[in-house]
């Protein structure tokens, strides 16, 4: 029997999104605050971690392999973050590998690793159809008038028919069912593990202030400037950061350390996630964070206007 499509899907794990809650005192359970920075202007509710960061069909065919692959992250994140707050992640081995593969996880399935796989689809697809008319045009016309009995004379009409014949072609029609997606992603997530276990793990506690998370929480970023850049390919990172509770970060970096960064730091790192999400940030509700991320929000905007 054919496993059932999970429609919702959380791109930033509800374990991590607990760790900014605070139990509610009209007695609706453990909420967090949402802030949407594409409408800065607008106030948010409390809500459950339950009710954010997913997205319906992400993953849109055959979710339940790729959730299965997320779970055997999910599952063991608990203990680790629980030996994060102990103060004691490097006692045990599995703590580290568990918590890498949480940035791992949370960088690979994200809005920002779709729209990268879509643009790159997008582009082969042009590529493959211009290929076809430029080397392959007497093939295309002989194909033409098996198909449809017609010929093809202009460049449009054999630009049109290359078209046709990319539309049917397996690729594009698993693209268009979510299948080759789930592939990649699951690739994707392999490479990208075997790539960051050349890495050490350093677990950072903020002096002062609080971290928030974004819905594209694990962010590529270079910090010999300041601001500091983001979203860069992997290798060309210093590191890639994930918030993990109001006081803690993990960046993957070139030793096992436990340390700790100014609250300059915190706030370059909170810029980022604000910048680098894709719709909401997640904060404590006591983190006192709405009014920073208000602005950077604002900011966000008017850049994106006057770029």
């Amino acid at each position: 029997m054919a496993a059932a499509q999970i429609s919702r899907q959380h791109l930033v794990s509800q374990v991590l999104l607990r760790q900014f809650t605070m139990l509610d005192p009209k007695g609706r359970g453990w909420q967090l605050q949402p802030f949407d920075v594409c409408n800065p202007e607008r106030r948010n509710k409390l809500k459950s971690p339950r009710r954010c960061g997913w997205v319906e069909d992400f993953v849109a065919f055959d979710s339940a392999s790729a959730e299965d692959l997320w779970g055997s992250v999910e599952t063991r994140a608990p203990a680790a973050l629980a030996a994060v707050q102990a103060g004691t992640p490097f006692a045990d081995p599995m703590h580290i590998e568990a918590l890498r593969d949480l940035v791992v996880l949370h960088f690979v399935r994200s809005h920002r690793y779709r729209g990268v796989y879509t643009s790159a689809f997008g582009t082969v697809r042009v590529n493959v159809r211009s290929k076809l008319i430029r080397q392959y045009p007497e093939q295309l016309r002989r194909e033409a008038l098996r198909q449809t009995g017609l010929h093809l004379d202009g460049s449009g009409s054999l630009g049109t028919f290359a078209e046709r014949l990319v539309e049917q072609s397996e690729v594009t029609q698993d693209f268009g069912s979510g299948k080759l997606f789930r592939t990649s992603i699951e690739n994707m997530f392999n490479k990208v593990r075997a790539m960051a276990s050349k890495w050490h793990l350093e677990v950072l506690t903020a002096e002062s202030g609080q971290f928030l998370i974004g819905d594209n929480p694990a962010v590529t970023v270079r910090t010999d400037a300041t601001p500091f850049s983001y979203n860069m390919a992997f290798g060309d990172a210093h590191s890639i950061v994930l918030p993990i509770g109001p006081r803690h970060l993990l960046a993957l970096g070139p030793k096992n350390t436990l340390g700790s960064i100014p609250r300059a730091v915190v706030d370059e790192i909170n810029t980022v996630q604000i910048l680098a999400s894709d719709r909401y940030v997640y904060m404590h509700p006591r983190s006192e964070l709405e009014t920073f991320a208000r602005a950077k929000a604002r900011q966000r905007q008017a850049d994106r206007v006057n770029r």
